[in-house]
């Protein structure tokens, strides 16, 4: 499918939509079509809620955010998310915070279906004291010293549907990922329908040839969609590099509303798609994120004579 079509097709106002991809493979492209076309009061569900959340917050598209981090990896904050915890300006967002890990344990409980997944690291925290879906409970098992353990758990997350970007998948869905893979794989089987977006589309005999990249197979995916770039400002493997510079550049634009609307009105509402969006930065600037090869080296999977 086009990105606007997928997206038309599996977001919907009110949805629970998980945009998963650790630093790397950010789903930007997607987050943005989400904004152009106008979606309502949705759950973002995002382990290291970044600037692609903080753009949506300021279209109006999230009421309510579940993450573990958030800020602009590193360069400095995310001006929207803190006006709307910190003050509630414009509004309020309702903000369900877990550990990384705990994130995790949620994808794994929803990919697995399991009713919760148990943690130890919550101990001592005081997480517990601004979540209260994070329980405590006694383990049926002994603790490591031999008496009962109280032991903290998670609940499933099971959005409506996960978005990932990927280096490259084939025409079926089946979808290859190398570099920093995070818990996109999770993510994707925890919903209940799943977007992938690509660098490119690649023949059968490519993905066949190489079958320990495909992190997620063809049967957990409802629609593929080839989008070059999609995850500027964050890096694609073996495609382009990180943007340090748009990272840096974000905290001062969204530290200012109207600046960060205008931002919003130029390179998002005034783009007709994420095409338009990479032509209109340019060559000259595609050039400066460009990468050179890395090659690993081939493996024999071997075959039967």
């Amino acid at each position: 499918m086009s990105m606007r079509e997928a997206v038309a097709a599996f977001v919907h106002d009110g949805s629970t939509v998980s945009l998963e991809g650790f630093t790397h493979l950010v789903p930007t492209a997607a987050g943005h079509e989400i904004i152009r076309q106008g979606r309502r009061d949705l759950t973002v569900v995002r382990m290291t809620a970044d600037i692609v959340v903080d753009q949506m917050l300021a279209a109006g598209c999230v009421s309510r955010l579940v993450s573990s981090f958030v800020g602009n990896s590193s360069a400095g904050s995310l001006g929207e998310l803190r006006r709307r915890i910190e003050r509630a300006d414009p509004e309020p967002l309702a903000f369900e915070e877990y550990s990384h890990y705990g994130m995790v344990c949620r994808y794994l409980a929803g990919s697995q279906r399991l009713p919760f997944y148990p943690l130890r690291s919550y101990g001592g925290s005081d997480l517990p004291s601004v979540n209260s879906a994070l329980r405590r409970m006694t383990s049926p098992y002994p603790g490591p010293d031999g008496g009962p353990e109280q032991i903290y758990v998670v609940p499933p997350v099971n959005p409506d549907v996960t978005i990932i970007h990927a280096q490259r998948a084939d025409r079926r869905g089946n979808t290859q990922i190398w570099g920093l893979t995070g818990i996109q794989a999770e993510a994707v089987y925890a919903a209940n329908k799943a977007i992938v977006v690509v660098e490119e589309i690649v023949g059968d005999e490519v993905v066949r040839s190489d079958p320990n990249r495909t992190l997620v197979p063809s049967h957990a995916v409802d629609a593929v969609v080839v989008c070059p770039r999609g995850a500027h400002p964050s890096f694609a493997q073996g495609y382009y590099d990180r943007d340090n510079d748009f990272y840096r550049a974000w905290s001062h634009i969204s530290k200012d509303p109207e600046r960060l609307r205008a931002w919003l009105a130029e390179w998002v509402y005034g783009t007709a798609d994420h095409a338009a969006y990479v032509a209109k930065q340019g060559e000259e600037f595609w050039a400066g994120l460009a990468v050179g090869e890395a090659l690993s080296e081939p493996v024999n999977y071997g075959r039967r004579l």
